[in-house]
């Protein structure tokens, strides 16, 4: 298989070109959410990274096993190794089963999802149902003399790792960094060091998820669970996995640790980190209490909300900015992504009406080499959507009859939209509104129709009246040989 794929590699901290262990086939694995609590625009971001990965992968000839992670145990309040399992406070706050609230979280997360147009990953499997995977690798990083047990407890020693492995590798920390940075251990701690994170946990005898385990009834640490399923569903060694980059440090970067202790090589080939979601340059995020959620989006519901936004509007707006850079939320951005989206759209579907000519007068091979130039250069789809949007005006153009083009260049041209803009980036005409821009459509086509009646009665005012009034209601009209073309904008 021949491409230029290069992809943005946190472990080295450069662009690397991607070479699939084993071609055609491709591993990926994505830390998927904790499902205790509605989505947020930042869980909207991670998974439309690596939605995107997923399609862009599989648009490159690779045969992609795609596994994302549902957390429903072992994500404790402070994401370390006390307080309380998060899911559990939320089943005591709600007098739930535990399992009731991660069902009721989980479906409304694909509902979410599936309004995004992300498309479900080929395995989803959750902590709760690999409890004996966790287990058994607990029991290969303490054959391997890099875990103990204290009190039904069981560890990781960080100091015993770094003696032969560089902990830290990942985010570029240095284990005495990280010491002289941890608060000391008040002498009532179990842990050897504050560095030293939980394998699996005794639990308490209120604490409702529990199993049993040849060191306690108890329930295993949060970091294990992604390094005993990404291991069992994609083999000891694999091609990409990542996350949102609040995950780096400390969660992969133990993960890291544990794979290399218990199978004694790193798993991950390439890792990959999209970037945060801010709002006045704040991280966005439960724990700030400054996110809004999916559903708040979709419905306008939010006091930071000047009106709703369609789902399709929240992945362009995402899709417009690198996903290793920071994405800053604000109305007056997710308007222009309405508009900008909206634009994108009518141009596609004006490309079946575009007639054809002997000749070409557009350079339809530069836009197509540069759109695969964009996506090979780490998934950037800010760029591919620049120059889509700029290659709208060569679509206006050939509808006006202003340039002309072959039935080969034509077909290619389609080919160039309807691939990246449907099936990389996964954009499509908004289902809430299908019908609504069904009867908008048809009211401005009746509008433009008396437009060229009045024009043909010579009453030029009264087309002139139209066309003004069209455009302060944010309608472009483009006159054409033989009707007239619009867009919203």
């Amino acid at each position: 298989m021949i491409n230029n794929f290069h992809i943005y590699n946190t472990l080295t901290r450069k662009k690397e070109p991607f070479e699939a262990l084993n071609p055609p086939k491709v591993g990926l694995y994505a830390c998927g959410p904790t499902v205790y609590g509605d989505a947020h625009l930042g869980h909207a971001r991670q998974a439309i990274t690596f939605d995107i990965l997923f399609r862009y992968l599989q648009h490159l000839g690779y045969k992609v096993r795609y596994v994302r992670n549902i957390t429903d145990v072992g994500h404790l309040e402070n994401d370390a190794d006390e307080g309380e399992d998060k899911i559990q406070v939320k089943a005591r706050l709600e007098s739930l089963e535990p399992m009731e609230v991660v069902q009721h979280y989980m479906n409304r997360y694909h509902m979410n999802m599936d309004a995004l147009n992300v498309l479900r990953p080929s395995i989803e499997p959750r902590a709760s149902g690999h409890i004996i995977e966790q287990q058994e690798l607990i029991v290969k990083i303490m054959d391997a003399g890099y875990a103990y047990e204290v009190n039904g407890s069981v560890y990781f020693d960080v100091n015993a790792y770094n003696e032969t492995h560089p902990y830290g590798q990942l985010s570029g920390r240095k284990v005495e960094d990280l010491l002289s940075n941890t608060r000391a251990l008040d002498g009532q701690s179990e842990k050897k060091s504050g560095l030293d994170f939980a394998l699996w946990k005794k639990a308490d005898p209120l604490h409702i998820m529990q199993w049993p385990s040849k060191w306690s009834d108890g329930y295993p640490g949060w970091h294990l669970e992604c390094s005993a399923m990404s291991t069992k569903y994609l083999g000891e060694q694999f091609d990409i996995h990542g996350g949102g980059i609040d995950l780096l440090f400390p969660h992969h970067e133990c993960e890291i640790a544990q794979n290399v202790a218990g199978y004694g090589k790193a798993a991950v080939r390439y890792w990959m980190h999209n970037n945060m979601i801010t709002i006045g340059g704040q991280k966005m995020g439960r724990s700030f209490g400054n996110f809004i959620t999916l559903d708040q989006l979709f419905e306008g519901d939010h006091a930071l909300l000047e009106q709703a936004y369609g789902p399709m509007t929240i992945r362009f707006f995402i899709l417009q900015a690198h996903y290793r850079s920071t994405l800053d939320f604000s109305n007056e951005a997710l308007k222009a992504s309405e508009k900008g989206l909206i634009r994108l759209l009518n141009a596609v579907a004006t490309l079946d009406s575009i007639k054809t000519s002997d000749t070409s007068s557009v350079d339809v091979a530069t836009l197509e080499e540069r759109c695969s130039q964009a996506m090979e250069d780490d998934m950037n789809t800010a760029k591919l959507i620049g120059l889509l949007l700029g290659g709208v005006n060569i679509i206006h153009k050939l509808a006006e009859g202003k340039e002309s083009i072959a039935e080969k260049e034509l077909e290619k041209l389609k080919n160039i939209y309807f691939s990246w803009v449907y099936s990389v980036l996964g954009l499509e005409q908004p289902e809430e509104s299908g019908k609504a821009n069904e009867i908008t459509g048809d009211l401005i086509t009746m509008i433009l129709n008396l437009r060229n009646d009045a024009k043909s009665s010579r009453d030029f005012e009264t087309a002139d009246r139209i066309r003004k009034e069209l455009t302060n209601m944010g309608i472009t009209v483009k006159d054409r040989k033989d009707g007239a073309d619009w867009e919203i904008n």
